[in-house]
Order: C-alpha cells, then structure tokens, then sequence
C-alpha cells in the first residue's frame, strides 16, 4: 500500500514539474531556431539571441531593469531591515501588531490593485506640483520598493527571534555603544535572513510587470515591458530569448538563495 501511494505521488509530482517547466524548455528551444517559425524546428541557430543582443532597444529596457531591480534591492534592504528590528524591539504590542498587519497588506493585496491605485496617488501628487509627466523612474523605484519591503521584512524578524540577546547584552555591558553592537553582534546573525530578503526583491523587481505597467512612463521602459510590447506584433524567436535571459537570471538568483539558506542552516546546526 505504501509503494502504490509512493507511485502516485512520484508521479504526480513528475505531471506537476512538465506542466510547469515543458512550456519553458520549449521556449527556450525555439529561441534557437534557425527561422522565424514558432511551431516548426528548422535546425539550430544562435540568430536570434544575437539579434536580441543587437537591439538597442532591447538592450536599453534591460538596462534600465537592472538599475531598477538594483535600487530597489538597495532600499528595501536598508528599510527593511530598520524596519525589522524597530518591530522587534518594539514593546507596544497594539502598534506591533498594527505594523505587521500594514507590512502584509502587499502581499495580499492583487497587484493590479496596487498599480491602478499607485498611478492614480502619483497622478494626484504630480497635478498638485503641476507636473504633467510624473511617471517615470522614480515612481517606478517607489512602487517597486513598497511591493518588495514585506519581504524583507519577514525574513528578519524569524532570524531576529533565533538570536540570543544575552549576546548583545553582554556588548553593551562590555563598553560597546548600541550601533557598534549591533552592527557587530545583531547584524552578522540577521546576515542570512537580509540576504534572502535581498535576493527575492531583486527577483521580484526584475520580472514585475503588472505593477510596471501602471508606474511607468514614457521615459524609462522595463524589459517585461519591452516584451509585452512585442507581443502585440507577430512573435518572433527574439522574443523568446528575452524571456528565456530573464529566467536564467532569475534561477542563478534561486540557486543562489538555497545555497545561502543551506549554509546558514548549517552554521545554525553546528552552533547547536
């Protein structure tokens, strides 16, 4: 009975991983095709990921999302983790508890509901300065930081819980200010959890297009942009190798998570 339900399960999870990877790898396939064919093989070529690399436009909205997934990793970092530890140590439990639930608002709420109601805020500030074209960069850095500060948020605080305050009781009473104790005590501990945080913005505010979409301006384009752009014309195996650079990207970037979330594990296992 239990190999029949080690079967099923095996198998289910096999049927899980083609539906959601078959689309990618076939994608992936036809970005190096050797014709413009979207359903029919013609042979191997690299044609088209040298076409994409020779489109400035494309090479510009890439560009631009890297400095943007960028800025906004910087920020939600720096914000997130003051937030973290504000929290933390708060001791008024109705505003704790308050913070939270604001700090989870993004994450439930739809993202086309975030984008609409943030263009409309941007919109409305930018009439009350006279400003026309409001959108652009910066509005695109603010959306992105608010969608992205919950995450990492969440994932200081479980690490500010795991520490030991006997720890950084001990540095003040040895002679260490509070800032040079946390930065020496607190924040190696937390290390693990900003990391995490920091990769999954970076991830999150690289392929982010809903929310873009809304933010945007005519002046600065996003690469899940640029793609979407692409779509209202005949699709063509350049596009495809957009997205499969997008999810290389974003998999090194997983990979990379893991491997820092094991390693902490491991430091946490030993300390133990």
């Amino acid at each position: 009975m239990k190999t029949k339900t080690s079967l099923i399960s095996k198998i289910y999870m096999a049927l899980i991983f083609i539906f959601l990877y078959a689309p990618i790898c076939v994608m992936t396939a036809f970005s190096f095709n050797a014709s413009s064919s979207t359903y029919q093989m013609s042979g191997f070529s690299v044609y088209w990921w040298k076409r994409m690399f020779s489109d400035s436009a494309a090479m510009t909205s890439l560009k631009n999302t890297l400095i943007l997934a960028v800025a906004t990793t910087v920020c939600t970092v720096i914000l997130g983790t003051l937030a973290g530890v504000g929290l933390f140590y708060s001791k008024n439990k109705p505003y704790k508890k308050l913070m939270a639930t604001t700090t989870n608002i993004p994450l439930m709420n739809p993202e086309i509901v975030t984008g609409i109601s943030m263009m409309l805020l941007f919109v409305f500030a930018g009439s009350l300065i006279r400003k026309s074209e409001v959108l652009g960069f910066g509005t695109l850095l603010i959306a992105h930081i608010t969608f992205c500060l919950p995450y990492v948020v969440l994932n200081v605080i479980p690490k500010l819980r795991q520490l030991d305050m006997n720890i950084y009781e001990a540095a003040l009473d040895l002679g260490c200010k509070p800032f040079s104790a946390f930065m020496k005590v607190v924040l190696p501990e937390i290390m693990s959890g900003i990391i995490t945080g920091a990769v999954m913005s970076f991830t999150l505010s690289l392929d982010d297009f809903i929310i873009s979409y809304f933010t945007n301006g005519p002046s600065f384009q996003t690469l899940p942009i640029y793609i979407f752009s692409l779509t209202k014309k005949r699709v063509k195996p350049d596009m495809f190798a957009l997205s499969t650079l997008m999810f290389i990207v974003i998999l090194i970037l997983l990979i990379f998570m893991n491997i820092a979330q094991s390693r902490a594990e491991k430091k946490e296992a030993k300390k133990i």
